[in-house]
């Protein structure tokens, strides 16, 4: 199982607690495959885009404008997290529908 996010985030932090098995990919050191990434963005859409952070708000018009892809690969802070692949099966987030998925 692999968890994508950031080894400084709370909401990943909490996630590799209740999954010890779980290998973190900081995706701000290592990029999300591309094969990955494109599994994620048409199972997920914009929803992998985290319009909310820190990282959204200091982007301009023309950079807010892009292709989600785009804006991954150009800013992977970006993408809501985690993003936990656990075989074929991709999870978006930590909320209790997640949790009960992965069996915690």
């Amino acid at each position: 199982m692999v968890l994508y996010g950031l080894k400084n985030c709370d909401t990943c932090r909490k996630a590799l607690k209740a999954l010890p098995d779980a290998e973190l990919v900081d995706v701000s050191v290592t990029p999300v495959p591309e094969e990955t990434l494109d599994r994620a963005l048409a199972l997920f859409g914009d929803k992998l885009v985290n319009t909310r952070s820190t990282t959204w708000r200091a982007l301009d018009e023309v950079e807010r404008s892009k292709d989600a892809k785009a804006l991954l690969v150009a800013h992977p802070k970006l993408m809501k997290r985690p993003l936990i692949a656990k075989g074929d099966t991709l999870y978006l987030g930590w909320d209790k529908s997640t949790q009960s998925a992965l069996g915690v």
